[in-house]
């Protein structure tokens, strides 16, 4: 043996000291994979529950309005509970609680109880997912932290795309009821694995701002509930018309309120940081394009094309396939080439993966190759911006507030929301599904130049001072 080459003993317990290093991010990638497929496990089988519990297609949307707007404006505030109650803690009742609400579903007697178990789902999956990102930031640094949030984003992506696929094979071969049941063993085993393999975090005593905390809610509750009121209620709808304005003036009340206090609930200066915003909005362009494609792909095919539950949810598996597959090298493309390259290679695969669908789903060039080409493409680009998003969010001076985490998974979670609330205007007017992905196409390109938007600031020497 060389000189320089280290023993093999040595060897072997170097990867046993990487492999333990690596635990703790199971229990966490596992419940960042349940709470996101709890949010689109009922898309593709939404007909056959409504039809079973007997409610109109306006009625039954509350099945995703209750889950997303629930978690949407609780994100925020959920973000505090970590900082305040300890982030271990809170992830691991957030996983329990949501387990136990999927039983629920399952054995819901009426749309009524569905419908309110679905609110609790939400709530539990925004309790969970800022969580998940302070701990991964907690417990690795450098280029470690890198490759783990990579393997989280892929993990979210996987969850959130994986959710109609597997919904849809469920309801198929054992019934809607069938779809709420995988996830009450996986999230009460994510629950049980965090309080044993994640060090416990030391809660600290962050005093709450009401006021800050209940503006940047109310704003959060509008915009969202506003967005989601657009399929169900149509674009002229008062929940439409009126929320939208009135989730503007709130968010500039939080502005107001917040600005120059010492004890802001998140101070607004932060959210001007560029390395804060660039994540945002280009996070946003993505998840916008991820949910119009989750929503119009399938309606689409079982609308258009007379294709089964089934058969679309197995052509979106293309989805997700391409996330799990590119998750390793994005990791280490980061490394080697930077953040921002990898992010900007994603959008230009975003732009051209909604261009070529625009082109397919329509009833002169319908295929299923090049419909496999544009989800693969989709995939690859959602892929490649996720995860250096998400590292510059937690690098940034407001990623370091639990706050601040919330708002950014705020905004990806509103992407996805908008998304499919862009898809119900426009097929509201007639079946334009080559306009929808042409739109989504536009907006892709709009967060690869936002990606342009300055340099990085030095990162923050520590946490901030509350």
């Amino acid at each position: 043996m060389s000189a320089d080459q280290p023993p093999v003993g040595g060897a072997a317990e170097s990867r046993r000291g990487a492999l333990a290093a690596l635990l703790p991010l199971v229990p966490l990638l596992l419940g960042t994979f349940t709470g996101t497929l709890a949010n689109t496990i009922v898309n593709v089988p939404l007909s056959m529950i409504l039809d079973d519990l007997g409610v109109p297609l306006s009625a039954g949307a509350l099945l995703v309005v209750a889950f997303t707007v629930t978690f949407a404006v609780l994100l925020p505030i959920s973000g505090w509970l970590g900082d305040r109650y300890g982030h271990r803690r809170v992830f691991a009742a957030a996983m329990a609680v949501l387990g136990t609400a999927s039983a629920g579903a399952a054995l819901a007697p009426g749309l009524g109880a569905l419908v309110a178990v679905r609110a609790v789902q939400g709530a539990a999956t925004a309790a969970m997912l800022p969580t998940v990102m302070a701990l991964i930031s907690a417990l690795f640094d450098g280029a470690a932290r890198g490759r783990a949030l990579a393997l989280w984003a892929a993990t979210n992506g996987i969850g959130q795309a994986a959710g109609p696929a597997l919904g849809g094979g469920l309801a198929t071969w054992l019934g809607w009821r069938a779809v709420f049941w995988p996830i009450v063993p996986v999230g009460l085993a994510a629950a049980v694995a965090a309080v044993r393999l994640v060090p416990c975090d030391r809660p600290r005593a962050v005093p709450l701002e009401w006021r800050g905390a209940a503006l940047l809610t109310l704003a959060a509750g509008l915009a969202l509930g506003a967005a989601s009121a657009v399929a169900p209620l149509g674009l002229g709808s008062p929940a439409v018309w009126l929320g939208a304005p009135a989730a503007l003036l709130a968010a500039g009340a939080f502005l107001l309120a917040e600005r120059g206090r010492a004890d802001a609930f998140l101070p607004p200066r932060l959210l001007l940081e560029i390395r804060y915003l660039r994540s945002c909005l280009t996070v946003l362009a993505q998840m916008f394009c991820l949910g119009a494609t989750l929503l119009g792909v399938p309606l689409y095919l079982t609308t258009e094309r007379g294709a089964g539950t089934l058969t679309a949810g197995a052509l979106l598996l293309c989805l997700p396939i391409a996330m799990a597959v590119l998750a390793p090298p994005v990791g280490a493309a980061m490394e080697r080439l930077g953040a921002r390259p990898v992010l900007r290679a994603g959008l230009v695969l975003l732009v051209a993966g909604q261009a070529l669908a625009a082109a397919v789903l329509t009833d002169r060039y319908y295929a299923v190759p090049p419909l496999l080409a544009a989800l693969l493409l989709t995939g690859a680009g959602v892929a490649l911006v996720q995860t250096p998003a998400a590292t510059g969010a937690t690098r940034s001076r407001a990623g370091r507030y639990g706050a601040g985490l919330g708002l950014f998974n705020l905004v990806r979670f509103g992407g996805s929301a908008l998304g499919a609330a862009w898809v119900a205007a426009v097929l509201d007017r007639g079946p334009s599904f080559g306009a929808v992905f042409a739109g989504c196409a536009a907006v892709a390109a709009l967060g690869l130049l936002s990606s342009f938007a300055g340099p990085d600031p030095a990162p923050p020497p520590g946490p901030p001072a509350r």
